[in-house]
């Protein structure tokens, strides 16, 4: 698996991730489980890797050599 999120999109990922999954004792059992879905940004966040990102084409990581000082 190739990294192609950058630093600030895996961190909006690892939060609405956490805020996701952080309603499942708040919410009533049919609604509980639809925050499961708040394991899939939370684990792009973690892996760098978004499938999605792939399918379209897009490498949102940097390399060092691409950045600017």
């Amino acid at each position: 698996m190739r990294v192609n999120t950058g630093r600030v999109d895996r961190i909006v990922r690892f939060v609405l991730g956490v805020v996701i999954l952080g309603l499942y004792g708040a919410l009533a059992p049919p609604w509980k489980y639809v925050t499961l879905l708040g394991l899939i940004p939370l684990a792009t966040s973690l892996t760098g890797f978004c499938p999605l990102y792939a399918a379209i084409g897009w490498n949102r990581h940097r390399t060092p050599t691409e950045r600017t000082p």
